[in-house]
């Protein structure tokens, strides 16, 4: 597919997704999340691709926020709407693909960046990366899922701190915060991300699937991550991969996962 915001790269069972406004400091407009939506969709249905690794253009920002002159007129119900098709269009859509998601946050992950980059299963960063949900500046709040995830990731306490104050943490902070996994320098980022992936597609990707969806479980309103657990469990012993997995176990050689 040919985009005008991003760039979508596939190799080796890694579609690399790049967000390509350079100009704007690869800020989210209406465009950019469709075009996010449809390459994120794209590549989970693509049964060759095993992970997907989100980054943005350049060397300054991930995403520096959202496109603030698309909404700044705004009313109420326009308001509320933006936010609702926002995160069902795409940061809920991307943290429940199937196939895993990992954020190599390079630079500014500001506002709607943020909040991308913790829809993602994972987080890395590089050490010039700065991180923060400024909207209370600017007489808002974060709309795209923010005010859930951040404290998720890094605890109530926190997350009210970074909320209230809009002021941003460098990457040794999130690293210590949870909020990013690994913080190396730039030129390493990419190659940790693709390092990471390598080791993901070891593994079945159906019983990953398997597993995203009980891990999410645990942080929904009216879940109970254990029966979720207990069921994708249970599913994994009618797949082919459980077969081959425990078959080459038993038979001590690597296993050859089949795909999605």
């Amino acid at each position: 597919m040919n985009y005008e915001n991003i760039l979508s790269d596939y190799s080796n069972g890694i579609t690399t997704i790049t967000i390509n406004r350079l100009k704007k400091l690869n800020a989210l407009n209406k465009d950019t999340i469709q075009e996010l939506h449809d390459a994120f969709d794209a590549a989970d249905t693509d049964e060759n691709t095993k992970v997907i690794i989100l980054t943005g253009s350049g060397e300054k920002a991930f995403v520096a926020g959202a496109d603030i002159s698309e909404f700044a007129d705004f009313s109420v119900k326009e308001g509320g709407k933006l936010a609702s098709q926002g995160q069902a269009l795409l940061f809920d859509f991307v943290e429940s693909l199937s196939t895993p998601v990992i954020a190599a946050v390079n630079g500014f992950a500001l506002g709607g960046g943020l909040e991308l980059a913790m829809a993602c299963h994972f987080r890395v960063a590089s050490s010039n990366a700065k991180m923060g949900l400024p909207e209370t500046s600017l007489g808002v709040i974060p709309g795209y899922g923010g005010t859930q995830r951040l404290p998720q990731l890094v605890g109530k306490g926190r997350a009210m701190e970074m909320v209230m104050t809009a002021g941003m943490i460098d990457a040794n902070q999130a690293l210590n915060y949870g909020l990013v996994n690994h913080v190396v320098e730039l030129e390493e980022l990419l190659p940790l991300a693709e390092k990471i992936a390598s080791k993901i597609m070891r593994n079945s990707s159906v019983a990953i699937s398997k597993a995203i969806k009980a891990i999410n479980a645990n942080y929904k309103d009216g879940k109970d991550g254990y029966k979720v657990e207990i069921k994708q469990f249970g599913k994994c012993f009618g797949t082919e991969d459980f077969v081959e997995g425990t078959t080459a176990f038993l038979e001590k050689r690597k296993a050859d996962f089949l795909g999605k």
